[in-house]
């Protein structure tokens, strides 16, 4: 173990008296640690690996139900209490400052999970930087602290035993940890803050942590925030395939043109036609039109169900690109655009990739006026419920890989069957995932083939309803 400043001595020295009264106290303050670990149970799904920065007596991460976690505390006595409590997970003793220690670890983990214990540390970006050692560009790292705001009241809750003595703390904001956070490699994904009540006050607590606490100015006065990030060091990816999914129902003249304006954005595309039940012939142009370019992996098959998410997902079922993309059958997206999304996910910018027509002005009569004030408020609700920027969820192309596709495919029980469309599975999906989401802007197109499959006012009324529904599986938990 490296050589440890006085303060450090101190707050080593702190812990180790305070060891043997940890489980009691933690009883007395037990609705606010039931509170804490249901956020964090969303955040972090069961069944990954996840290394504990700070553990303490290990309980969050045994709450937490990790494959393989290793929680690493500075208090042998604390380290001690975490393995009698919890005999089936892999605690041990080390500084987290020590990055030569860390590097030892048996990593590397899906999930790095740090919970107050920034408040200890003498050097905050060292030791966010010494994370790397045990991260993939797939690891998630999950920084939970506290308001300064509440100090008062903490001192209080010490004073009648419902907490353990701290010494002085370093004061952090939310702001202050995401800027540390850039300076050590990492990016901020997401930000939360949650929790008015510690305390339970008759079912009261619980509804304001759950309905009131993360409501905009509200939720500066909430006692904890949570910071999801991702490293971001050597971004690069190794995908080197794309799937082009391609939902058709009624386009027959939009098919041929959808081949002949796919761009070869990389070395090897497959385009994958999904036939809904046409009415036009499409069925029989999409079979035509693979015969007439041998050259191109094109697939051709029939949608076993109704609607746009069935023929997507019955895409992305038989696709073998390393990235699935959609592009609807209407072309009012431009398939000339789809090698910035390429681009976008190929060089790590984003994991989830997501078109926006409400940037860039749009060809007459593309979108209806009411539709673009429609689009435009809803993009305001679920940047807010997501904690993530969308700026139009209802654009048909999305990007992702395959192997996060599957994982959002896993996780759908979480939501359920509730989108026609597909476009909020994948979204709400992604968002459960903490993958990092980006907006593409693309100039949309008028229709030049056909008619609009969307009801302005069924799909106005979806919309809210899919508010409704982020609200409750994503935000009031």
């Amino acid at each position: 173990m490296q050589p440890i400043s006085d303060r450090k001595r101190a707050i080593l020295a702190n812990s180790e008296h305070t060891a043997p009264f940890r489980q009691e106290q933690r009883k007395r303050a037990q609705f606010f640690h039931d509170e804490d670990l249901n956020y964090l149970r969303f955040l972090i799904p069961e069944g990954l690996r996840v290394l504990e920065l700070g553990c303490g007596t290990g309980d969050v991460l045994a709450g937490l139900k990790p494959s393989i976690g290793i929680g690493i505390d500075f208090s042998e006595a604390v380290v001690a209490e975490a393995k009698r409590l919890h005999p089936d997970l892999d605690f041990r003793t080390g500084d987290i400052e020590d990055r030569h220690f860390i590097a030892s670890l048996p990593g590397p983990f899906d999930v790095i999970l740090i919970v107050d214990t920034l408040g200890s540390l003498d050097d905050v970006q060292a030791a966010l930087e010494s994370v790397h050692s045990q991260c993939t560009s797939a690891t998630r790292v999950v920084v939970v602290y506290y308001s300064h705001l509440w100090q008062p009241l903490l001192k209080l809750a010490e004073w009648i035993g419902w907490r353990a003595r701290q010494l002085p703390q370093n004061v952090m904001s939310p702001g202050d940890i995401h800027g540390l956070a850039e300076l050590a490699d990492l990016e901020v994904i997401k930000s939360e803050s949650r929790m008015l009540s510690p305390l339970r006050l008759l079912g009261v607590g619980r509804f304001l942590n759950r309905f009131i606490s993360m409501l905009p100015v509200i939720r500066h006065l909430s006692f904890r925030h949570y910071s999801v990030c991702r490293p971001w060091r050597d971004r690069e990816t190794d995908l080197r395939s794309a799937s082009v999914i391609v939902p058709v129902r009624n386009e027959r003249g939009n098919i041929e043109p959808a081949v002949q304006r796919i761009p070869k954005f990389c070395d090897d595309i497959e385009i994958v036609f999904v036939e809904g039940n046409s009415q036009d012939g499409s069925w029989e142009e999409v079979q035509r039109v693979a015969a007439a370019h041998p050259h191109l992996d094109i697939k051709t098959l029939r949608q076993p169900g109704k609607g746009k998410a069935d023929a997507v997902f019955t895409g992305f079922d038989v696709a073998r690109g390393d990235v699935l993309m959609i592009l609807d059958g209407d072309l009012t997206m431009p398939p000339e655009q789809l090698p910035k999304f390429w681009e976008a996910i190929k060089t790590g910018k984003g994991e989830f990739i997501n078109g926006s027509r409400l940037v860039y002005p749009m060809e007459d009569e593309a979108m209806q006026f009411l539709n673009l004030i429609a689009n435009k408020s809803f993009s305001i609700a679920f940047t807010w419920l997501l904690s993530q920027r969308f700026t139009d969820t209802l654009c048909g192309t999305k990007v992702l890989r395959r192997t996060d596709y599957e994982r959002v495919k896993k996780g759908r029980a979480y939501f359920g069957d509730f989108d026609p469309f597909g476009d909020f599975d994948l979204i709400f999906g992604a968002a459960k995932l903490n993958l990092r989401c980006i907006d593409v802007p693309i100039r949309y197109a008028a229709r030049t083939y056909g008619s609009t499959q969307i009801s302005r006012f069924s799909h106005g009324l979806m919309l809210i309803r899919m508010v409704m529904f982020a609200f409750f599986r994503i935000k009031a938990l």
